[in-house]
């Protein structure tokens, strides 16, 4: 029987032909009798995990990975196979369905940091802090498989599914911005996916949207469905119009895998093809890992009530680990013994962190920082501002090449009312006035020669929605020939990054989240076509920016524009609605923004 089905669709012959070398190429699915020793153990801790949470917290929520155990040795081997080829940074967004075991077995975060979790204990530290399943990790650690060290990031996330994707993108560009790494051969994603949420929410769509534009793309993506063949009580044929929950991919021409989530070698073909798929053409790859979902959708759940006949098949069937054995044993790979004494020893290592975790009597919110700005807030006084003000000659030095073309150039054609614009500027400089597009060019303009860096995004940014900005000059008889005098004020000036997006506000202003999360010393900046716009990007800004620090110890610098004025366009263009924000900024239960301003 065929293990695996790859979907390619419109794949040149090169690529076709790549993919068809690794699969049937004689003894693809084979691996050595250490290699398969080494996948039973960790076939092993990912039943085991689960089994000792059920053990000891026989009524908990968990949302535990019965039925897709696999996903665990699946990440593993991507992990493993990209540090091998030069991957030294993976940051990862999943939903909360295995989120506790991918934080113990593919993380490797202490156990006993998890299992505290349970415990319901005040927290020491600032914070709201979120129930257990929702919260991310930063670990940096010795890859014992590669001998390579490798950093490890899981970024937190509220129920909100696949509202993570364009945050895990856009801290993956930074990663690779700061490095220098321009081929996304140093840092990359990998997404987890629920079956029903990867065909239903239309953010996925915009985040891969983004995988081939230039200023967005991470230079290319894991992603991995952990196929459950059901969302919460809905069958598939009620959730998606596509044959397959993965077909999705199929809009950036990405290959997807379908594997049985039973056949653990087959799986690991696969994740060797998909890290090795990544790593040479440098574009998006979806892994469908085929499986079920053992008990309810949390473990509280009653799954009979909505899909008897399924659960009655699922009652009767044995776990990857029972199956797995079995095929070992029989291959005379491993014993009964070894196996019974590999699951014990994953067991006595729960029990040893159980005891550690009884004996704590507080929990750490910053523990579970997702992003540390190491260094950062170190002796400075929150109170105290610093001095932020430029010398004259520095903004006339900005506002005169901020109205110029690119110098030296004389064939460089602008177009006519764009040399009115530019005279215009330079006016301004010599009669030391300014307007809002001149302001904001000083403000950028210091920042860059001070070194910091500085990103603008978002729909028509360059241009500007109201043609005041022109931070992008074009030739105007030259495709593709283009000048950014922002970028060209000084020799050894921080890099200026001014780009348009794709036509998306919810996942772009994720992906900016994203990249201002991994360094605090940038000013990075989302504009929405109007200040309305962020009303179909409101499920970042309530989940992410303005509850973030409270629940999980995160600050941002991301700074949203949000341009609205009173100028006959209709009532939504009339305002970016700041009351939603001053109403979300209050922590006060006594005090709303009405009692504030009316004293009622």
């Amino acid at each position: 029987p065929i293990p695996c089905v790859p979907c390619l669709p419109r794949l040149n012959l090169d690529q076709i032909n790549w993919i068809r070398e690794r699969l049937e190429t004689p003894g693809a699915l084979e691996l050595e009798n250490v290699e398969k020793r080494l996948l039973l153990a960790r076939i092993s801790r990912a039943i085991g995990f689960e089994a000792f949470l059920a053990k000891k917290w026989t009524a908990e929520k968990r949302f535990g990975l019965e039925g897709v155990e696999m996903l665990i040795p699946c990440m593993k081997q991507v992990i493993d196979k990209s540090t091998e080829l030069g991957v030294e940074c993976v940051v990862m967004g999943m939903p909360h369905r295995g989120r506790l075991n991918v934080l113990a077995n593919v993380c490797r975060k202490p156990l006993e940091q998890i299992l505290t979790q349970f415990s319901g204990l005040e927290a020491a530290d600032e914070g709201s802090g979120d129930v257990k399943y929702h919260l991310g990790t930063y670990i940096e650690r010795l890859n014992r498989a590669t001998n390579k060290n490798i950093r490890l990031s899981v970024v937190a996330n509220p129920s909100h599914l696949e509202a993570v994707n364009p945050i895990v993108e856009g801290k993956v560009r930074a990663e690779q911005f700061y490095r220098g790494d321009t081929e996304g051969k140093k840092a990359m994603s990998v997404l987890l996916h629920g079956d029903a949420a990867f065909a239903g929410q239309g953010v996925v769509y915009e985040t891969m949207g983004m995988s081939e534009l230039p200023d967005y793309t991470t230079r290319g993506t894991i992603h991995i469905v952990a196929n459950n063949q059901i969302g919460f009580t809905t069958d598939p044929r009620y959730s998606r119009s596509s044959p397959y929950c993965t077909d999705v991919g199929r809009v950036v021409n990405a290959p997807i895998f379908h594997v049985n989530a039973d056949d653990p070698e087959a799986v690991m073909l696969v994740a060797n093809i998909a890290a090795e798929w990544r790593a040479t053409w440098h574009r998006d790859v979806v892994i469908d890992l085929v499986g079920y979902r053992k008990f309810g959708h949390n473990e509280i759940d009653e799954p009979m009530f909505t899909q008897p006949i399924m659960y009655s098949i699922i009652k009767k069937h044995p776990n990857v680990l029972d199956i797995y054995s079995k095929k070992l044993i029989g291959e005379g790979v491993a014993t009964q013994e070894e196996v019974q004494a590999v699951v014990d020893k994953y067991d006595k290592i729960c029990e040893e962190a159980y005891r550690k975790a009884s004996e704590e009597t507080q929990i750490f919110n910053k523990h579970w920082i997702d992003s540390p700005w190491s260094g950062f807030f170190e002796g400075k006084d929150p109170l105290k501002v610093k001095d932020t003000g430029v010398h004259e000659e520095t903004l006339t030095h900005i506002g005169r090449r901020f109205s110029q073309g690119p110098p030296n150039a004389p064939d460089f054609k602008i177009h006519r009312a764009m040399e009115r614009i530019l005279k215009a500027r330079n006016d301004m400089v010599d009669n030391r006035q300014l307007d809002w597009a001149m302001g904001e060019a000083f403000a950028f303009g210091s920042l860059l020669k001070e070194g910091t860096h500085v990103r603008l995004s978002g729909q028509d940014v360059e241009r500007g929605t109201f043609s005041h900005r022109h931070h992008v000059l074009h030739h105007q008889t030259e495709d593709k020939s283009t000048f950014k005098p922002l970028a060209n004020l000084y020799p050894d000036q921080a890099p200026y990054s001014v780009c348009n997006s794709s036509l998306s506000e919810y996942g772009i202003l994720g992906f900016e989240l994203g990249y201002s999360m991994t360094n605090p010393n940038a000013l990075v900046l989302w504009e929405g076509q109007f200040g309305d716009f962020a009303n179909t990007a409101q499920c970042i800004i309530d989940q992410f920016i303005a509850s973030g620090q409270s629940k999980w110890v995160r600050q941002s610098g991301l700074v949203m524009l949000l341009p609205h004025g009173m100028e006959g366009m209709g009532p939504e263009h009339s305002s970016a609605r700041p009351e939603r924000f001053l109403q979300m900024c209050s922590d006060d239960p006594e005090e709303s923004w009405e009692t504030r301003h009316t004293g009622e």
